[in-house]
């Protein structure tokens, strides 16, 4: 599943137009959970105040966090074999 600062309506047809087969959650518009995982900008002196960092997080079914990088620069992604190899390594089930 996936978590994103954008309105739940943005999120259907984001998760329509790329035909996403996993849930995305909205943290908007009190981005809480960003916030509490330091996954959003809090200087406000920056431009990007409140927006969301690009984050990775694995967490296992007890809710213990396994995995986790956040970026500094939102648009910087991981690719997919480094989240892949992170699920592997966390162990995680």
């Amino acid at each position: 599943m996936g978590v994103s600062a954008d309105a739940p309506g943005t999120l259907v047809a984001f998760t329509k137009e790329n035909n996403l087969h996993h849930q995305l959650l909205s943290d908007f518009p009190r981005r809480t959970m960003l916030t509490a995982y330091d996954a959003v900008i809090t200087d406000p002196a920056s431009p990007i105040f409140r927006y969301a960092k690009r984050a990775y997080f694995i967490v296992d079914r007890q809710g213990v966090i396994r995995y986790m990088k956040v970026q500094q620069n939102p648009l910087e992604l991981l690719k997919p074999e480094e989240v892949l190899q992170a699920l592997k390594e966390s162990g995680a089930k």
